[in-house]
């Protein structure tokens, strides 16, 4: 019997043992699993967490972003909007399209480095278009709808003076620092400012509301010279005053060098010049600081040595009248004054005005590219020497004048010579190349009040009381005060050059 008990103790005691070993191996088995899966945990469990299966849409992150946002990237979006609400030029599709440096990149360990590469790379983007705003947000001018354009045919030289001292003047005098002393009215001692007041209505349309930013983007990468005599000077004045307050300071500068002045405005590449060429030719009183000659002499048909300076702008304001007025002939050279010859004939002024008109039409139309220059050409900036001319028999000249004639109905001959007019009026006509003939002349002859008279300058200096007090012999009764009448002068070239362009 025992050893069948033994077997079987044995058969029982080897089957307990193979469950045992059973056991253990089980064991081992799931004991491995949970310390792979513990390490598992330790290395992907944060990875696991930050790739998703299935990515949220943009929308969503920009939902999770915090609340505050970046002051620099806020900027930009204010200044982008801007730009696409008044640059023609920027389509719907960029104002709505979300900046890419908005989203925040997903981190992945070990790429530290190359994130901070492109964090780095992004913030330079930032400033890249920071700067690229900054620089479009000057070149949009807000309120251009509001710009109202003449019709192409109406007549803006008839029309009359109405006193509006809300629109005018478009600048002050005390503003302008390129203003010279010749022309500071108000500074030289003048008590009455009304002459500044005064804007001019055309009877079958209205001039356009004036704008500095809007005139200074259509001369953006271009010149407007303006080539003559002093009162062409005197508008080139007025036109350096009307843009220049738009211009910030250390923005703009006035340089001289021979018969050229040109003030610069730098943030639009853009130039506003001053020609001497009284005579338009060739004469003795082309130097731009000794032109006070007694005898004025003159080569009609020589005008290279003044052309040279015009090719190539793009705004071209011509006249030449006054330096005409002081004899009624005028001295033609025979031959030139390269080779000092001092012998000339006396012409009758009609005649010498013809042929010296005929010699620069030649030249324009030979040297002019229609296409990329706007030529203009200013009537006769009529004088005001005697005030029996407008039925003041108390008056001495244009002193002491405040009101401009407002009774057009009444005969007016102030001594313009009609004569040049008609001649400039046809020859202006008859060119190859167009000519905006600017016709000054009516509109300025009721202006009585508006010369510079004894507040000016003689021979570099402020008139003395003594001289002041003797109008008749001192009081400059040609150029004018500014701001004053050549604004006005200014506002047609304004309107011409807003509506070409």
């Amino acid at each position: 019997m025992q050893p069948g008990r033994r077997k079987t103790l044995f058969s029982e005691t080897g089957v307990m043992k193979h469950r045992k070993n059973n056991n253990l191996s089980i064991f081992v088995v799931v004991f491995s699993v949970f310390l792979f899966g513990v390490f598992m945990y330790n290395e992907d469990v944060k990875s696991i967490a930050e790739f998703p299966f299935s990515r949220p849409k943009a929308s969503k992150i920009q939902e999770k972003q915090p609340k505050q946002s970046n002051p620099a990237q806020e900027s930009i979006k204010n200044e982008k909007e801007n730009v696409v609400s008044l640059n023609s030029k920027t389509s719907p599709e960029d104002a709505t399209k979300e900046p890419d440096y908005d989203l925040k990149p997903i981190v992945i360990k070990g790429d530290e480095n190359k994130l901070a590469e492109d964090k780095e790379d992004d913030e330079q983007k930032i400033e890249e278009k920071e700067e690229e705003q900054k620089i479009e947000l000057p070149i949009v001018e807000e309120d251009d709808a509001d710009v109202e354009l003449p019709p192409e045919d109406c007549d803006l030289f008839t029309g009359q003076w109405v006193l509006d001292n809300e629109t005018h003047p478009l600048y002050k005098e005390d503003e302008c620092e390129f203003l010279t002393a010749q022309v500071t009215c108000m500074r030289n001692g003048r008590k009455d400012s009304m002459y500044q007041n005064w804007r001019w209505q055309p009877r079958d349309c209205n001039l356009p509301k004036y704008k500095p930013r809007l005139l200074l983007e259509k001369l953006r990468n271009k010149r407007l010279m303006f080539v003559g005599d002093s009162l062409n000077r005197n508008q080139w004045e007025s036109m350096v005053c009307l843009v220049q307050s738009a211009v910030p300071a250390g923005r703009k500068s006035l340089n001289k060098s021979g018969s050229l002045s040109i003030f610069r405005i730098e943030d639009y590449n853009a130039t506003v010049e001053f020609d001497w060429a009284p005579f338009l030719v060739q004469s003795n009183s082309d130097d731009p600081n000794m032109h006070s000659v007694l005898n004025r002499i003159i080569m009609p048909e020589s005008i290279k040595k003044h052309g040279k300076n015009w090719k190539d702008v793009d705004y071209l304001v011509f006249n030449t009248y006054i330096w005409w007025m002081n004899t009624f002939t005028m001295k033609v050279l025979r031959g030139s004054f390269e080779r000092g010859d001092t012998e000339y004939d006396d012409i009758e002024r009609p005649v010498a005005y013809r042929r010296v008109l005929n010699t620069w039409s030649k030249w324009v139309d030979k040297n002019v590219n229609p296409n990329k220059t706007t030529v203009f050409f200013s009537s006769m900036s009529p004088l005001h020497i005697k005030s029996l001319d407008w039925n003041n028999t108390d008056g001495i000249k244009c002193a002491l004048e405040t009101t401009p004639i407002l009774n057009q109905s009444m005969y007016l001959n102030v001594g313009t010579d009609r004569r040049l007019l008609v001649i400039a009026t046809n020859i202006t006509q008859n060119m190859k190349v167009p000519v905006h003939f600017i016709n000054i002349t009516t509109l300025s002859e009721y202006r009585k009040d508006a010369h510079t008279s004894v507040n000016t300058i003689r021979q570099g200096k402020i008139l003395t009381p003594e001289q002041k007090a003797d109008p008749a012999n001192f009081a400059d009764c040609i150029h004018w005060c500014l701001p004053g009448l050549p604004d006005t002068w200014n506002e047609f070239l304004y309107t011409r050059i807003i509506a070409r362009s």
